[in-house]
């Protein structure tokens, strides 16, 4: 799209060349053809580094934009932002693309679906209703259980397992408000993708990125039940249990374990080899590696017990 029609599109001023964009990402992350904007006080700072063409932002934090790019002023950045993800958003299916290529040794039930521009490994066994979108990629030796969805443009890696009922690359829960209490669905263009040797239980949920990737890093082991946001990024030979879940953007190191019921806020790092014991509330980020946690709020392991026992020793004497 023009800048000038995305400007007209928002409600924008528009002033300056009027180059092609070519897609939305983030600042720090936008190329000379792309848009960015900025909807929170804490990243008015990074917009003096982007490189994207123009940059979505209030009246307050104009002036920050840097001379080569464009700043498009609204009054809520992150509601207009939501309006033109639409416009960005890629088709569910596209006829114009190539047939699917299945790889040789490859067993697809006749009852599954592979959408056009689709592409699955050598040796892989796709069972019955699973369906694989357009221009998703699955590896070798990739098995898929009955009725696992991988939305479009995902990207699975070799010798995985998904079992059955999980879907990669759903919507991320993402959506914009104005003073009206109204709500804008934000588009998530970005995609899934799962690296080598990562095992998925049924009923796990991975939601697609807003732009950019949610990654799954090779090794990891998912169980049944799993929430895992739009965005995130689970580091390799971590281990989620059973009803564990992760808001948007969080980012796990490697080797993170996390007990059944286990969930993490959005925005947070965890330490490597951390470990989270069942229903675990994790608020702010961990950045010492290697410690146990329980208990919401959290706190050290041991310190959790000393306090159970504590509690239970005061419930008896009453």
């Amino acid at each position: 799209m023009k800048l000038s029609e995305i400007a007209s599109i928002i409600g924008a001023e528009f002033q300056g060349n009027d180059v092609e964009i070519t897609g939305m990402n983030t600042l720090k992350d936008a190329s000379e053809s792309e848009l960015s904007f900025v909807s929170n006080a804490k990243y008015v700072k990074d917009i003096k580094n982007t490189n994207a063409a123009a940059v979505i932002v209030s009246e307050s934090a104009k002036e920050e934009v840097p001379e080569n790019t464009l700043a498009l002023v609204v009054e809520n950045p992150y509601w207009s932002m939501a309006i033109l993800s639409k416009y960005f958003a890629p088709p569910i299916e596209d006829d114009t693309l190539p047939e699917p290529v299945i790889g040789k040794g490859s067993k697809v039930s006749s009852k599954a679906e592979i959408a056009k521009g689709a592409v699955i490994g050598e040796n892989c066994t796709i069972l019955a209703h699973v369906y694989v979108g357009a221009e998703a990629v699955v590896g070798d030796n990739t098995i898929l259980y009955p009725s696992v969805t991988i939305y479009r443009d995902c990207r699975v890696g070799n010798d995985c397992i998904i079992h059955a009922n999980s879907v990669i690359g759903s919507d991320g829960f993402g959506f914009a408000t104005n003073n009206m209490g109204e709500h804008k669905k934000i588009y998530q263009n970005g995609n899934v993708v799962v690296e080598d040797d990562v095992e998925i239980g049924s009923n796990t949920s991975i939601d697609r990125a807003v732009f950019g990737s949610t990654l799954i890093k090779k090794g990891t082991r998912i169980d049944n039940l799993v929430q895992i946001g739009h965005n995130c990024e689970v580091g390799e030979y971590s281990v989620m249990v059973s009803q564990s879940g992760l808001a948007g953007s969080t980012k796990l190191g490697r080797n993170v374990v996390m007990g059944g019921q286990a969930a993490a806020a959005g925005h947070l790092e965890i330490a490597p080899f951390s470990t989270f014991a069942a229903r675990s509330g994790i608020t702010s980020s961990i950045k010492e590696p290697g410690k146990t946690y329980a208990g919401f709020p959290l706190m050290d392991h041991r310190k959790w017990l000393k306090l159970q026992a504590k509690l239970a020793k005061l419930i008896k004497q009453n």
